[in-house]
């Protein structure tokens, strides 16, 4: 363990943790080139066998950079895609982004994309934050000198999703992050707790709230496909205080009263609901869904959050009410959608393609994790160590919300700095998705 490591422990001051060396090599859970292929002709591509646990090199900083000490990092679906090598192999963008910064091209992968930790050192061009600071970190790496930047950061030439895209990600130690990922740690929250929400939160938000997805708007009826998993746990959240009207949709009657619990009236079970032989794959599905939102709420959605794809897109496309919009960020059941093109052209509806967000959108969305009107759905906690089994978690579908992995904190509800607060807002509501 390094001496920089335990002055964070501790809470040492910036003075001392300006004392502390730096070390040479850390520990981080990793994937590696020479493993890629391993899961060819199998079915079950079980990231167990391709996830490491061990000692990597500490990169340079560059001057537009911070050198962060990982309290405590979370899963997102990009772990899993990055364990199984696909859709490519992530040493594709780490070999691509090596063209231009050498310390990313290596043999192995330090991932993870969500993280929340302490500044130990930063760069000579780093301005609005310094060692000491706890912070969380925005995955939207983007380029600064791009002029469209001015507009919206995600149309950036080459935006890169961090710890999937760059290496020295949020499962190490210490990972490297820029200055414009840097955000305020809200300080009711545990470490694992501030870990788990800005990719998912921030993608929901900009998807329904931000001035560049559906914008949602008073009253709206929206459509959460998946509604206690990674992003629809958030959506739910953001319709209901936006003064939305969410439908949400869960496969079981135990998710079903979590999101009740959320504060969600209108929840639709589907595995309770008879959808016929072919399931959402058949324009009677569709009708049945149709019908089913109808009897809840009274009418067709004005908006479809939409992120499972192939599965569920055409049925997305058909509930959507007249001039509705399906806003889609994602195609985890797969990329290639079909649906009856009719049902959109002749009923004036839109697709909206939404990807990340822009650094603006995630201050904001973490602005409302400080207020304490948006709360983690964080449901499990890993160790470290255990890296490889918390990726399986969400790889298997076996979870609900997010999954989070202890880092350098040492165990679960550390760093909360403001208990007065966690109590106004609400420990139940906080812890939900732990119970």
């Amino acid at each position: 363990m390094s001496e920089l490591l335990d002055a964070v422990r501790s809470g040492a001051s910036p003075a001392e943790l300006l004392d502390c060396e730096v070390p040479t090599r850390f520990q981080a859970a990793y994937t590696r080139l020479d493993e890629i292929g391993i899961f060819e002709g199998e079915t079950d591509k079980d990231v167990r066998r391709s996830i490491h646990v061990g000692e990597v090199d500490m990169p340079e900083l560059a001057p537009d950079e911070a050198l962060v000490a990982v309290m405590s990092a979370a899963v997102n679906f990009n772990s899993v895609w990055t364990a199984i090598f696909e859709p490519i192999p992530t040493f594709y963008f780490l070999n691509k982004l090596g063209q231009r910064d050498r310390r990313h091209e290596l043999p192995y992968h330090v991932f993870g994309s969500d993280a929340a930790g302490v500044v130990v050192r930063t760069g000579s061009m780093v301005r609005h934050y310094k060692v000491g600071d706890k912070v969380v970190v925005s995955p939207a790496i983007v380029d600064d000198q791009d002029p469209i930047i001015q507009e919206d950061g995600v149309l950036t030439h080459e935006p890169l999703a961090w710890g999937y895209e760059n290496n020295y990600g949020a499962f190490g130690q210490y990972c490297i992050v820029k200055a414009h990922q840097l955000m305020p740690k809200p300080a009711h929250l545990s470490w694992e707790e501030s870990a788990a929400n800005t990719l998912c939160a921030g993608t929901a938000y900009r998807m329904l709230i931000g001035g560049h997805g559906a914008r949602m708007k008073m009253g709206d009826v929206v459509l959460v496909w998946g509604a206690t998993g990674g992003l629809g746990s958030y959506a739910v959240q953001l319709v209901k205080q936006a003064g939305g009207i969410p439908v949400a949709v869960v496969s079981s009657e135990e998710k079903a009263e979590l999101v009740r619990r959320q504060g969600c009236e209108h929840v639709l079970n589907r595995s309770e609901i008879d959808f016929g032989d072919r399931g959402m794959n058949h324009p009677k599905a569709w009708r049945r869904l149709g019908e089913e939102i109808r009897r809840l709420t009274g009418e067709d959605p004005h908006i479809v959050f939409e992120y499972l794809g192939r599965e569920t897109f055409g049925a997305s496309t058909y509930v959507a009410r007249r001039g509705g919009k399906v806003v889609t960020c994602g195609s985890s059941t797969g990329y290639r959608h079909e649906y009856d093109n009719r049902y959109l052209w002749m009923n004036v509806k839109s697709i909206v393609g939404s990807h990340g967000f822009n650094y603006q959108e995630a201050i904001e969305t973490n602005r409302l994790f400080q207020l304490g009107m948006l709360y983690p759905t964080l449901s499990k906690v890993y160790p470290m160590e255990q890296t490889a089994e918390a990726v399986r978690a969400v790889q298997t579908n076996n979870h609900i919300g997010k999954v989070g992995v202890l880092v350098g904190a040492t165990a679960e509800h550390q760093g909360i700095d403001d208990p007065a607060a966690r109590e106004r807002f609400g420990e139940d509501m906080i812890t939900l998705y732990r119970q």
